[in-house]
């Protein structure tokens, strides 16, 4: 693509950005600029720009609103001990997006020119790149949020034919306020996220937002996440609100829900070559909520953990229901942490990467 470029005059003052990246949070400050670029049937991909962050104005009949025809992805820039700042499966998020685009009946945004966009963003707001190198830093990063949307201002039911495509980004700091802790879950029986056929293996902000009820039964149950059972038989384990999940047994292999009906996790994906690399046999197969249960009582079960962008992995602790519970982890366990470990250091740059995952960008 031909990028054209606006520089922000007015940037977030190096005292204010120090203050920011000190305690980022997630998702609560943005980049100085943001990537923006339009389709259309006759002109296809065009007008290309990078420009400074700021609110978009959009009329009330804007398809989006009414038909919630949009994709979106989630990926992470860190910048290594030497200064030079990476992204991790860049492509996978780039493809991931294609086949989102596919089920939601938008245009293809190629993928050359989705990872141009995120680099090209990355390089001109880099000092919003988080330096992990000073002590008590942690696990910072950039966030980059790209998502594609109808921007047709049309109210028929029928795929718009005017799409935007947009990369905004924010610096990140841990997902989990408190630290990296084992996370309750609550097992909703009412509520399910996706069914044969429908959206669940497209990353679309639908199907975040059916968990929201599910999550909310969750909280007010005291727990921080919600799994969600297949809407068919509402036996098999899917998936939590926001992440994928790994079962440990004690002979060392390790179970993961099938995918198909949910999202193809690029962190998931990931996990599955670094514990086979590691030793650990991973199966990919439906995983029933009672094998759960029983495998947990019995010790068969030694550790649970969830994995995402956002959170990366973390340890799963107790499991409860209505009208039930099963024991609490206090702590991750030692296979969950050695996974976690050895997939940060690389995207950190500690550790080499013998499957080359990590992009340089700067």
């Amino acid at each position: 693509m031909q990028i054209s470029a606006t520089v922000n005059t007015h940037p977030v003052s190096d005292e204010r950005l120090a203050e920011i990246l000190a305690d980022p949070g997630f998702g609560n400050h943005f980049t100085d600029h943001m990537f923006t670029v339009e389709w259309t049937p006759d002109a296809g991909w065009h007008d290309a720009r990078i420009e400074p962050y700021g609110p978009l104005t959009l009329d009330p009949a804007t398809a989006v609103l009414h038909y919630a025809q949009e994709t979106f992805e989630g990926m992470k820039a860190y910048r290594h001990a030497d200064g030079s700042i990476w992204t991790f499966r860049p492509e996978a998020n780039a493809e991931r997006m294609v086949t989102s685009s596919h089920r939601l009946a938008l245009p293809v945004l190629e993928v050359p020119d989705f990872l141009q966009a995120v680099q090209e963003l990355v390089r001109i707001d880099q000092r919003w790149v988080p330096d992990t190198t000073e002590p008590g830093a942690g696990e910072k990063s950039l966030y980059l949020r790209p998502f594609m949307f109808a921007s047709e201002k049309f109210l028929g039911v029928r795929p718009s034919q005017h799409v935007t495509f947009m990369v905004i980004a924010s610096p990140a700091g841990s997902y989990f306020k408190g630290g990296l802790k084992p996370v309750s879950l609550w097992l909703t029986e009412e509520y399910t996220r996706a069914g044969r056929g429908g959206m669940g293996a497209a990353k679309t902000g639908g199907n975040y937002a059916s968990s929201l009820v599910a999550q909310q039964e969750a909280a007010a149950h005291g727990c921080d996440q919600v799994v969600f059972l297949d809407a068919q038989e509402g036996t098999y384990v899917e998936e939590l609100g926001g992440m994928n999940m790994y079962f440990v047994y004690a002979d060392g292999r390790i179970v993961t829900p099938a995918t198909g009906t949910i999202l193809e996790g690029i962190t998931r994906s990931s996990i599955i070559e670094l514990a086979q690399k590691m030793g650990h046999p991973v199966e990919e197969r439906r995983f029933g909520i009672e094998e759960w249960r029983e495998g947990v009582t019995s010790g068969e079960i030694v550790e649970i953990f969830a994995c995402g962008t956002a959170a990366v992995v973390t340890p799963v602790g107790s499991l409860k229901w209505d009208g039930g519970e099963v024991p609490c982890a206090h702590e991750g366990g030692e296979v969950t942490m050695a996974i976690r470990k050895a997939l940060v250091d690389i995207q950190y740059g500690r550790a080499e990467d013998p499957f080359g995952w990590m992009h340089r960008i700067v």
